[in-house]
């Protein structure tokens, strides 16, 4: 796939109670790298074999949750492009100057139907994954890879209503795709929807919520199905808050485990899935069949994992 326009999922900002508590998670325990803590107090991470500066940034607030996601697009040009276009379908784009994020060049953002805030990039200063750009070898020096061995931020799942509109903004303007959707079984209404500009099965899913702007959940890329299970050990050996255990989903096909951070805000570490094309069809799910999407290998669906978002 020749992949232009919207890149990736780029960069996630979430809020967190406890700063002390959010770096012994998110550093110590999962294993993503401090990049650096500006004079805010705002943290930055990322995963071992990520080049851009930063894919996770914290900052402390009296309430968890996401303050905005973030996409990499393939240059400039894109951004001037992408900003007429939403200003024709009647949102305000704000400009964001370069550096005010640091290690990043000027940012798009603006407010999704479902109430989040996205912004849209072309630069991010690229610091390296500790291996060299020529002969690079397979594995960083020991050390390097810790506590999960996350690979790389995935894909997050955002709450909040008027989903098929968010959905239709992605598909018609960025050049998504619907891979796979949740309806009701009765009245086909959308439950969740969700969308890939890759080969992956999803880089963005949105869940049918009555309030705006929640957040379901952050996922990082595990190499192997092992790595889940290895990471589950850990957050066994650390008590650290489990939503559901190892399991696989129907949708998408991904070996998965979900916890939550110590103020709230679901993680997920996964593994696997589908490879997905501009032409693979979209995969319809129903809630006849809820348990076996959710999580196959026991078909049972969970309460909390429907309804907890921050």
């Amino acid at each position: 796939m020749a992949m232009r326009g919207l890149l990736r999922l780029g960069e996630v900002a979430l809020r967190v109670l406890d700063m002390k508590a959010a770096l012994e998670h998110y550093d110590k325990r999962m294993g993503l790298q401090v990049t650096l803590t500006d004079d805010s107090g705002r943290v930055y991470f990322k995963a071992w074999d990520e080049h851009d500066h930063h894919c996770l940034v914290l900052r402390e607030a009296d309430a968890p949750g996401i303050d905005y996601f973030a996409f990499k697009v393939s240059d400039d040009a894109v951004l001037d492009e992408m900003a007429l276009k939403l200003r024709d379908r009647g949102y305000a784009v704000k400009h964001i100057e370069a550096g005010v994020h640091p290690r990043s060049g000027r940012r798009i953002e603006f407010t999704l139907p479902s109430g989040h805030a996205m912004q849209l990039y072309a630069h991010k200063d690229q610091i390296g994954n500790h291996l060299p750009l020529r002969n690079p070898g397979v594995l960083p020096d020991e050390g390097v890879i810790r506590g999960f061995r996350i690979n790389r931020i995935d894909h997050l799942l955002l709450g909040g209503p008027r989903i098929d509109e968010s959905a239709q903004l992605f598909r018609e303007l960025f050049g998504f795709d619907l891979s796979e959707r949740l309806i009701d079984a009765d009245s086909e209404a959308s439950l969740a929807l969700f969308l890939s500009c890759s080969t992956k099965p999803h880089d963005v899913a949105f869940v049918l919520q009555p309030e705006p702007g929640r957040f379901h959940h952050v996922s990082f890329l595990l190499e192997s199905t092992y790595d889940v299970i290895h990471a589950a050990d850990m957050i066994g050996k650390y008590r650290i808050p489990v939503d559901v255990g190892p399991n696989r989903h129907g949708v998408t096909r991904g070996a998965t485990i979900y916890f939550f951070d110590p103020s709230g805000n679901r993680n997920e570490v996964f593994s696997g899935g589908y490879v997905h094309y501009p032409d693979t069809p979209t995969l319809t799910w129903d809630t006849s069949e809820l348990g076996k999407a959710t999580f196959s290998q026991d078909n049972t669906p969970r309460e909390s994992f429907l309804t907890v978002l921050t």
